[in-house]
């Protein structure tokens, strides 16, 4: 398997786990699943076909949700900070100063100011299932949206359903629905193998599994046979190895993105390859102390690489259908702590940046306190945003279950439903 870092903006953080920000993508190693198991496995669950994609992007360690896009300038100052709001293209929307290029983009996004339902857990499994370690640990736990999203659409052919960051949570479903990890090498054919030579011993281990088909009355060699294909025909077809490869990107379009957005574009490029659903983590945002100096660097980056992102989307038309989704695990203090100038773990209310997926953008949905210490207007649950996220690719959670281990339908999200401010 082969790891693509993003080596941005790494660090320890206070649990004293290094969080390193990485897109993986590829099979498993040998002895694990390969990619045509996973084929297999999806056209055994008769998954059907869609367009719809999404990003999701994991600000590792926990935003600091006050001196981002909720600033409070009115409350006292160990409250409001050293920051100051800027006025956005959208009348009554403010962010922070140091994010101006994302200030005249406000049309093309929405901010969550009162989400509520953080999980003490210093780590991407909140922003990927929505739910607690704990629930149906039993059984495994919840999946991933990328794991249940593979399992219910599955790939579109040439390219596999879900490109994943660190964390591989396919809780209760196969393990076949982990993202794509390749490892030891690109995926593309290397210089002594050719695509005839590929395609000669795959044909001859197909003739191999024949000496089994006989003894075989339940078909599954025959899938074997049309699955093992198409996973060559992804490697030959070498779309995700040209996703990933800078060098065929203008250098213009790298320019625009930064040093620190490489992530971003290369997410934008797999979805272009085809993938459905790609996550990353980016950033270092366990802000104990610091926060401010640390912010005036970080803000920055995060500014250019989004807002390259939304333009690159609408300026090619995948506007309407790719979500973008930024949040963390958890929000910071309202109160800056006195002895490091920082901002500690905070679980009542956090935010989150959406863009895309065809929503209503351009707004605001709910409020925080005046020291954004809480929710006092329209509480938003974080399964409403995964609500969000699964109706934005197009899977209904009122009506949609996957059957458990046990045999037990299981809701995506726990009844929540999508937030009806941001789509119809």
């Amino acid at each position: 398997m082969f790891s693509i870092s993003s080596g941005e903006q790494g660090q320890r953080f206070c649990d004293g786990l290094t969080r390193r920000d990485a897109l993986q993508v590829g099979a498993m190693s040998v002895g694990g699943l390969t990619l045509a198991d996973l084929l297999r496995s999806e056209a055994q669950a008769d998954t059907g076909s869609s367009h719809k994609a999404l990003i999701n992007i994991h600000l590792a360690g926990g935003p600091s949700h006050q001196d981002m896009f909720d600033l409070k300038p009115e409350a006292p100052r160990e409250f409001r900070g050293e920051f100051e709001p800027i006025p956005t293209n959208v009348s009554g929307i403010d962010i922070c100063e140091h994010m101006p290029m994302l200030a005249q983009a406000a049309d093309k996004y929405a901010i969550i100011r009162s989400l509520t339902g953080s999980i003490a857990d210093h780590s991407d499994y909140p922003t990927q299932t929505g739910f607690p370690r704990g629930d149906l640990q039993s059984m495994g736990g919840r999946p991933s949206i990328g794991s249940v999203a593979a399992r219910l659409h599955g790939s579109t052919g040439g390219a596999p359903p879900f490109v994943g960051y660190n964390g591989s949570y396919t809780g209760y479903l196969s393990s076949v629905f982990k993202p794509y990890k390749p490892q030891g090498g690109e995926l593309k054919l290397n210089n002594t193998l050719t695509a005839n030579r590929l395609q000669s011993r795959t044909d001859l281990l197909v003739g191999l599994d024949r000496l089994r088909r006989d003894v075989d009355h339940t078909g599954h060699m025959l899938a074997l046979d049309a699955y093992t294909r198409q996973a060559v025909d992804i490697v030959t077809s070498g779309r995700v190895a040209d996703a990933l490869d800078m060098n065929t990107e203008d250098p213009r379009v790298r320019d625009r993105y930064g040093s620190q957005g490489s992530m971003f574009l290369k997410a934008r490029r797999l979805i272009e390859a085809g993938v459905r659903v790609v996550g990353f983590n980016w950033g270092s945002w366990d802000t104990h102390s610091g926060n401010f100096n640390h912010l005036r660097g970080q803000l920055p980056n995060l500014d250019r690489s989004l807002h390259a992102l939304l333009e690159d989307l609408h300026a090619r038309g995948m506007d309407k259908d790719v979500t973008v989704c930024v949040w963390g695990e958890f929000g910071r203090t309202p109160r800056v702590n006195k002895n490091k100038g920082g901002r500690d773990h905070w679980y009542e209310v956090a935010m989150c940046f959406l863009a895309g997926g065809g929503m209503k953008t351009g707004q605001v949905v709910g409020k925080s306190s005046r020291n954004a210490e809480r929710a006092v207007e329209r509480p938003v649950h974080l399964l409403e945003v995964f609500a969000t996220m699964y109706h934005n690719l197009g899977i209904d959670v009122r009506t949609t279950t996957i059957d458990d281990p046990g045999g037990r339908p299981q809701y995506l999200t726990g009844g929540r439903l999508p937030i009806h401010e941001l789509v119809t």
